[in-house]
């Protein structure tokens, strides 16, 4: 089950052939992401497990989440953005449903990911992931 905005990218990258526009595409995404504030880039959300700086700061608000994320390299942020389309604005009890994997290979990129950015890419989907089970136990 994913959000709308990312069923949007999937049909936006039907269109793209090449793995490279793919790239480009959400390296845009990356840039497009609102700055995650200085304060919030802490060691509480600091994902462990990549290769660059990345910083995940998870919210629940109301019965929704939510998220903001930071990354020191272009592709990464642009990855933040691809799971900020897949997870924003889900009701909390729906994260941990979602297949991220599976919703992440509908778009083709995660068969031209470095095994590094793979790494962290799994690393990032696990802190969300670890959020929702304690927001959901809890």
């Amino acid at each position: 089950m994913a959000q709308a905005a990312f069923e949007e990218l999937v049909e936006d990258f039907e269109f793209l052939e090449d793995w490279e526009d793919r790239y480009r595409v959400v390296i845009e995404m990356g840039k497009d992401m609102p700055v995650l504030d200085d304060a919030l880039r802490v060691p509480a959300t600091k994902v462990e497990g990549c290769a660059s700086q990345v910083w995940i700061h998870p919210e629940v608000k109301g019965d929704t989440f939510t998220f903001m994320g930071a990354s020191d390299a272009l592709i990464v942020s642009g990855l933040i953005a691809v799971l900020h389309r897949l997870y924003d604005g889900l009701p909390m009890a729906d994260v941990s449903g979602v297949d991220a994997k599976a919703e992440l290979g509908r778009l083709g990129l995660t068969d031209h990911l470095s095994a590094q950015r793979s790494n962290g890419l799994n690393s990032m989907i696990s802190r969300i992931q670890e959020f929702a089970a304690a927001q959901n136990a809890g």
